[in-house]
């Protein structure tokens, strides 16, 4: 048995301007805080190297079954993602607390 397959991470541009925004959002109120939040979201979308199965697929009405994995992050972020063969693609990074309620379901 070999060590785990190791993924590739691609982060849609999308899910960057996501970060970003939500980063924005939470600097113009504490800056210090902001920067908690973007260090924790980076780390985790890159332990999604190794065994991205490890997190349960989203299932939503809107969506096809089995297509988005769903990791939560600092309790309010939510970050999508699919595995296709060995690459990881991060599609969306929503706040919780903002209208997204349709994706958490």
């Amino acid at each position: 048995m070999g060590k785990n397959p190791q993924y590739k991470v691609i982060v849609s541009d999308r899910a960057r301007q996501m970060l970003a925004g939500h980063v924005c959002f939470l600097a113009q109120k504490s800056p210090v805080a902001a920067r908690k939040v973007k260090n924790n979201l980076m780390n985790a979308i890159r332990s999604l190297y190794q065994m991205p199965e490890r997190f349960p697929f989203l299932e939503s009405g809107f969506i096809p079954p089995n297509k988005y994995h769903k990791m939560f992050v600092e309790k309010w972020y939510l970050i999508l993602y699919q595995v296709k063969d060995q690459t990881v693609y991060v599609d969306y990074i929503v706040d919780c607390r903002q209208d997204y309620g349709w994706l958490v379901r």
